[in-house]
């Protein structure tokens, strides 16, 4: 892979600005966007950064620092789904909670917000609190967002219950967006500023990109990632008014931004930023060190979203318009479908063979895999991929029918699909590999298919999905069903 980041670079800038920005309060409510572990967009479009690197770059700061983290109570109620691992909102907030832990992080909470007495929230509030976590409920806020008097009053953040928090500096980290996390940071600032504490908030976001240009294809990238959010980049005029500078960011931020004002000046009794790119600490543009394999790179997740989000038009889990958006973002930069060129090759096989096809880049090869009357799509092109790695023929095979046949059998007395899927003959053959050293360098071989490109010619089922992106494999499909055993 061409690196276009410099990663060690960013982990010592960004850390020298969350240093600076900590200094100037007693306490400091930082709200981490975006993923606070694996962020893979930010790895995808920025070949070069780590993506664990938001959380690592804390671990100096460990024993300062404790999280909170929020979710919506409508997002518990409509069971909404992180679309990079297909668990829903809840079940993120509880992994998040076990992986900072095991890192060693305090974590101090998990807020409730915008709660409306939710059967499904009332039901998670009891699974944190019977496993140890504390939990807040915040509801709507009074007033919000116009009427700052009341919003910042006993009736508006003063309703809201206070956490308790020791350490000077809060991570506020949520499953994703709407999940309340300015307004918790706000809350606490109010309830702090109260008892005395010079509280601040700053807002670490990974994108936009504040100094890349508007049109730049990390920053339209990061359009197409908030698609169905209707999310756009501007250039900040807050900014450019008070500094000359222009300065990217969303609207969002920017059209809330008069109110946030306003309300960080009536909590803390004095203006602390004069545009929302302020608020920011946000490096990532001086630690690109080559443009030309950024931008490609992102160009090619821009397209992978398109295709992710006319899958979910037709699954019924978004509207027409999200895909619809990032299909005139592609326009813009004079790219179509098929600029991943797995896409091509996978829908020639297909046509030829009549049958469903997933194709893979491997080195400068394209390996395909169809399916047959034992294996799905994605278990033909992963041992057709690993074969090529290791320079196996292709008539040799690597699981033979006497340990396929009985598999098969037992599948089908349970009535659970007439084929193996990729998990099952990943665990075949990682069995076989004890007594076949062929298998087991074959099996060696899997890790160089990280960050390979796949296409499928139909909607990949969750078993299947799940295990390709465990593989760290960057899959595309056509909006396509297929009778499927996944399904």
């Amino acid at each position: 892979m061409r690196i276009g980041f410099d990663n060690e670079k960013y982990v010592k800038l960004q850390s020298e600005k969350i240093r600076e920005r900590f200094k100037l309060f007693d306490k400091l409510y930082l709200e981490v966007g975006g993923k606070l572990f694996d962020d893979s967009h930010a790895s995808r479009v920025l070949p070069g950064f780590k993506n664990n690197v938001k959380i690592n770059m804390f671990k100096e700061l460990k024993d300062e620092l404790e999280i909170i983290f929020c979710i919506n109570a409508g997002d518990i109620e409509r069971n909404k789904i992180r679309g990079e691992y297909g668990i829903t909102y809840d079940n993120e907030i509880l992994k998040l909670i076990n992986n900072s832990k095991e890192m060693g992080f305090s974590v101090n909470s998990v807020v409730i917000t915008l709660y409306r007495n939710q059967v499904s929230a009332d039901k998670f509030i009891n699974k944190l609190n019977r496993n140890g976590i504390k939990t807040y409920i915040h509801t709507f806020t009074k007033g919000y967002p116009t009427d700052v008097d009341t919003i910042v009053s006993e009736d508006g953040y003063g309703a809201n219950p206070y956490i308790e928090t020791t350490k000077p500096l809060i991570l506020v980290n949520a499953p994703g967006p709407g999940s309340g996390k300015l307004a918790t940071c706000l809350s606490q600032m109010y309830h702090e500023n109260l008892r005395g504490v010079n509280a601040g908030y700053a807002k670490f976001e990974t994108f936009p990109v504040w100094d890349l240009p508007l049109k730049h294809p990390v920053n339209l990238a990061y359009e197409a990632a908030t698609a169905d959010l209707k999310d756009v980049n501007m250039i900040d005029p807050f900014h450019l008014e008070k500094y000359n500078i222009k300065a990217v960011n969303y609207n969002r931020d920017i059209e809330l931004f008069p109110v946030l004002k306003s309300i960080l000046s009536k909590v803390s009794k004095k203006d602390i930023y004069s545009s929302p790119t302020d608020m920011g600490v946000n490096v990532i543009g001086k630690c690109i060190t080559n443009n030309e394999v950024v931008e490609e790179a992102a160009i090619k997740e821009i397209v992978r979203r398109y295709y992710n989000e006319k899958n979910n038009y037709k699954l019924g889990l978004s509207d027409i318009d999200a895909y619809k958006r990032i299909k005139l973002i592609m326009n813009e930069l004079g790219v179509d479908e098929y600029y991943l060129d797995v896409v091509k090759p996978c829908l020639d096989k297909k046509n030829k063979e009549g049958v469903p096809v997933v194709a893979i880049k491997v080195k400068d090869e394209i390996i395909t895999g169809k399916q047959t009357e034992l294996l799905t799509p994605p278990s033909s092109a992963i041992i057709n991929a690993i074969k090529y790695l290791s320079d196996i023929p292709d008539d040799i095979k690597l699981l033979s029918p006497n340990v396929l046949e009985p598999m098969l059998k037992l599948k089908k007395e349970m009535h659970s699909g007439s084929r193996l899927t990729l998990p099952e003959v990943l665990t075949a053959l990682s069995i076989c590999s004890v007594t076949n050293s062929m298998i087991e360098k074959a099996l060696l071989n899997l890790k160089k298919l990280k960050d390979a490109e796949a296409h499928a010619t139909y909607i990949v089922g969750n078993g299947d999905k799940k295990t390709l992106k465990g593989l760290k494999i960057n899959l595309t499909c056509e909006s396509e069903y297929i009778e499927n055993d996944e399904y």
